[in-house]
């Protein structure tokens, strides 16, 4: 076995690395170089919406592939540019909008990995005779019988395991992440050390596509009817304000809002069939159950075999926040999990992971995105009765 846990020596094992076009991909080239393995480069272009191809902060596209380029003849590799746009633009992009305009919270990064990164993508490093297909994302893997275990990385600071949550398992046996046992800092050093002119870029955008970060923009664009203006209600039933377009607003928020109250208000609720936004106090945002769609498992033995009395596991919701303990169920076919603390600003459309525990040696177990959550009886009463009862003004 090789580094990759490949049979046969590195020059005998060919690795499609997919530059992006940033330092940690660049770095896992030179790696795969160093060690002596026969590498190819792939840069996927993705989109291209003007400036946003030459800003500080994007992939796949611009100056980006530019810098591929670069990396790759420094490191002395062949390179291809694919041309995804197309591809990405009914994968990604019309889906994010679509989801924004029903009202949930997408995560692109999540339908890019699923579709075009690690099915497009690794098909194409099949056609080309790959062994395996190594990325820059900030992951483990490695041997778990037959197949191949996915883990949390060494850096929990760059942990992306969150996004990476809808590989398959016949994926990650293919799959290789050199960076999951670096910090981010080595591998600059790294990149600093081969002569990589990418060593000091910056790091790109979790939405690669939208440009200066506004989404509410690209939605507009592909989904006008998104910007309809229309009420802020509050939960007893007062029209507060008005909006101009639920794609301005997020499950969770309370500033930006656009209403002056004497409370502080957050939004609990979007309804983008009566073009309302629901507000209600921060108890009404608590979370204690939420149930899942599109399941993926990546845990021993088949996601119908969990125990009735339910599987003790670690939960995320949110990239940015650590897993937290929860009870996994399966019943009837539904998938749904209890959050032993409770979570607040849960919106349909955000992923929930599911870990073996809250360590950095976690393994990931799979997980689903949201497809609807339960909150306290109070609140799933108001919001019931407000989806019935006719409007009434604000006696403010």
């Amino acid at each position: 076995m090789n580094s990759l846990d490949l049979p046969g020596r590195p020059e005998n094992t060919r690795v499609v690395v997919a530059m992006s076009g940033g330092v940690d991909s660049s770095v896992v080239a030179g790696l795969m170089k160093r060690e002596g393995y026969d590498v190819v480069g792939v840069t996927l272009q993705l989109y291209d919406h003007g400036a946003a191809a030459h800003r500080t902060g994007s992939c796949c596209a611009g100056q980006d592939i530019a810098d591929a380029k670069r990396v790759a003849e420094t490191l002395g590799i062949p390179h291809y540019v694919l041309d995804y746009e197309e591809r990405f633009r009914s994968a990604v992009i019309n889906p994010f909008a679509e989801s924004y305009v029903a009202g949930e919270t997408p995560i692109p990064c999540v339908a890019c990995n699923q579709t075009v990164k690690f099915s497009d993508l690794l098909a194409t490093a099949r056609e080309l005779g790959a062994d395996a297909l190594a990325t820059g994302h900030y992951v483990r893997s490695r041997p778990n019988g037959v197949h191949r275990a996915l883990y949390r990385p060494v850096d929990a600071d760059r942990d992306q395991s969150y996004f990476l949550f809808a590989t398959t398992q016949e994926q990650l046996d293919y799959l290789r992440f050199p960076l999951g046992g670096l910090s981010k800092p080595d591998v600059r050093a790294i990149a600093e050390e081969m002569g990589l002119a990418v060593a000091a870029k910056a790091d790109s955008q979790d939405i690669c596509f939208v440009p200066q970060g506004k989404y509410s923009d690209i939605i507009a664009k592909l989904k006008p009817a998104a910007a309809t203006p229309g009420d802020i209600v509050h939960l007893d039933g007062r029209v507060l304000g008005r909006h101009e377009g639920i794609l301005h607003y997020t499950i969770g928020q309370r500033r930006g809002i656009g209403i002056a109250a004497g409370e502080p208000l957050y939004v609990v609720h979007l309804d983008p069939e009566r073009a309302r936004v629901i507000v209600g106090s921060r108890e009404a945002l608590e979370t204690h159950k939420i149930v899942l769609r599109d399941v993926n498992w990546l845990g021993d033995g088949p996601l119908a075999e969990v125990p009735t009395e339910g599987l003790d596991v670690f939960a995320k919701v949110r990239s940015t926040r650590p897993p937290r303990a929860a009870l996994l169920r399966v019943e009837s076919g539904q998938v749904s999990v209890e959050l032993a603390d409770g979570e607040s600003g849960i919106a349909r459309g955000q992923a929930c992971v599911l870990y073996t525990d809250d360590g950095e040696n976690a393994r990931v177990l799979g997980g689903g995105f949201i497809d609807r959550s339960e909150r306290s009886k109070s609140a799933e009463r108001m919001l019931a009765l407000l989806a019935d009862r006719p409007l009434h003004s604000s006696a403010a």
